[in-house]
């Protein structure tokens, strides 16, 4: 029963939290009233619809997921291969630790540019969200397996275990709330970085392509609608990690 009222609370604090914001987004839009600076909320859901129904809507969207899902993968097979690696060698890590300050200091913006140069329009997008989301999957990872008890290591080692199940067994499980952790932050930087290139570099099909065709265009209300569609891209991709994230924790007993 706590449950279910603990549940209901927190769904009615986001409705009222939802309807307070499109108040306020529906009052200055009447305040400002000019479309090509806010729209008001229903003039975007118009144009949200109307983009819909578009042929090339369906086409943008699951391109744009597609890259979203690579780069994803792409950064936490990177990133996990390498906190693995920093985590059991101190001086790997010393090593690499100033190419990682640079990435990490690097603006976004800078990535994409230097991707426009090195790539096709199709892989800027993954470029950039691999290399701002490994840092941080890296560090993630690291934290996790460091955080192992070194006394059941070397009780491990001691009982004549191999390097191999000392990592499988012990320091794998120890590190698997970092790594949903880590998934869970590569997930949304991805999903952001993603649609940022795609805005720059244009590919065919993407919801960055088509929020800056609606830019360009004056069409304020559409710029809206094709960020609604990343938005609601990035919010399935969350609750579906949230919904089976515990189910992927690695097993401890």
């Amino acid at each position: 029963m706590k449950v279910f009222t603990s549940s209901f609370k927190t769904k009615s604090n986001t409705i009222l939290a939802a309807a307070f914001f499109l108040a306020l987004w529906k009052l200055a839009a009447a305040g400002i009233n000019t479309e090509i600076i806010l729209p008001s909320p229903e003039r975007v859901l118009k144009a949200f619809l109307e983009i819909i129904k578009n042929g090339k809507f369906l086409p943008a969207l699951g391109a744009s997921a597609l890259r979203g899902l690579f780069a994803f993968c792409l950064s936490m097979l990177l990133g996990s291969a390498a906190g693995f690696i920093f985590a059991l060698s101190k001086t790997v890590e010393s090593a690499f630790s100033p190419l990682m300050t640079v990435i990490r200091a690097t603006p976004v913006l800078a990535v994409i540019l230097l991707a426009l140069i090195w790539f096709k329009s199709d892989f800027v997008p993954v470029f950039s969200a691999v290399i701002m989301a490994f840092p941080v999957v890296t560090a993630e990872i690291a934290l996790g397996v460091k955080s192992v008890d070194p006394k059941l290591i070397e009780m491990a080692r001691v009982f004549g275990s191999s390097a191999r199940d000392r990592n499988l067994y012990i320091r794998l499980p120890s590190a698997m709330p970092h790594v949903l952790s880590a998934a869970k932050n590569a997930l949304g930087l991805s999903w952001k970085v993603i649609v940022a290139g795609e805005v720059l570099s244009q590919p065919e099909k993407a919801i960055g392509t088509g929020m800056q065709y609606a830019r360009v265009m004056l069409e304020t209300a559409e710029v809206f609608a094709w960020a609604s569609a990343a938005v609601l891209l990035c919010a399935l991709s969350d609750a579906i990690f949230d919904r089976f994230g515990k189910k992927l924790a690695w097993p401890t007993k």
